[in-house]
C-alpha cells in the first residue's frame, strides 16, 4: 500500500493550464488517474463548493478578508501583531492550538515542526471560526502538489488515496 502512495506521488503531474480548473494526473500500476476538485469530491462524497483559494507564501486574496481580522481573534491582547510577522502557536489559546493541530494533521498535512503557522493555515482557521465554506477537495489537490514539489515532505492523504485507488479499480495489494 505504501508503495502505491509513493508511485502515485512520483507520477503526479499538474495537467491544467492556468485559466482552467486545477487538475492533476498520475498513474499507479499502469492505470491513469485524473483528479480535479469535482471528481475528488465525488469519490469522497463531500461538497466541492466554497472558496477556491490556496496560497502558501502570501496571504490569500479574498474579497472582504484582511489578516488583521484573524489577528484580533487569535492574538486578542497583542497590539504588536502585524501581517508580515512570523506567526507562532505558543501564543495561541488552547482552543486555537487544537484547531491548528487538526489543520496540520488532517486538512493541510505538513511535515516538520508545528510551532509556526502558515498564512494558509491562519486563513483556514478564520474560515472555520467564521463558518466560511472553502473547497476542501481543491485544498487537498494543492497540498498533494506542494508535498510532491518539496524535497522533504510527508506524502499526505494516504487513506484518502485508498478511496481514489478503489474508485479507479486499482488493486491495493
Amino acid at each position: 500500500y505504501i508503495k502505491l502512495v509513493k508511485e502515485f506521488y512520483s507520477n503526479l503531474r499538474i495537467v491544467s493550464s492556468p485559466n482552467e480548473e486545477f487538475s492533476l494526473s498520475s498513474s499507479v500500476k499502469g492505470q491513469r488517474i485524473y483528479l480535479d476538485a469535482r471528481i475528488l469530491a465525488s469519490i469522497l462524497h463531500i461538497p466541492h463548493t466554497g472558496l477556491y483559494v490556496f496560497e502558501h507564501k502570501k496571504w490569500p486574496e479574498v474579497e472582504g478578508f484582511h489578516p488583521n481580522q484573524i489577528f484580533s481573534i487569535l492574538y486578542p491582547n497583542d497590539p504588536n501583531v502585524h501581517p508580515n510577522m512570523a506567526l507562532t502557536t505558543n501564543r495561541l489559546s488552547v482552543d486555537h492550538r487544537l484547531l491548528h493541530h487538526l489543520i496540520v494533521h488532517q486538512i493541510l498535512p505538513t511535515g516538520g515542526g508545528y510551532a509556526k503557522l502558515s498564512r494558509m493555515q491562519v486563513f483556514i482557521i478564520l474560515c472555520i471560526l467564521s463558518k466560511v465554506e472553502f473547497c476542501f477537495p481543491l485544498l487537498m489537490l494543492k497540498t498533494m502538489v506542494r508535498a510532491f514539489s518539496q524535497k522533504k515532505s510527508v506524502l499526505p492523504f494516504g487513506s484518502i488515496l485508498t478511496k481514489v485507488f478503489i474508485h479507479h479499480q486499482i488493486r491495493l495489494e
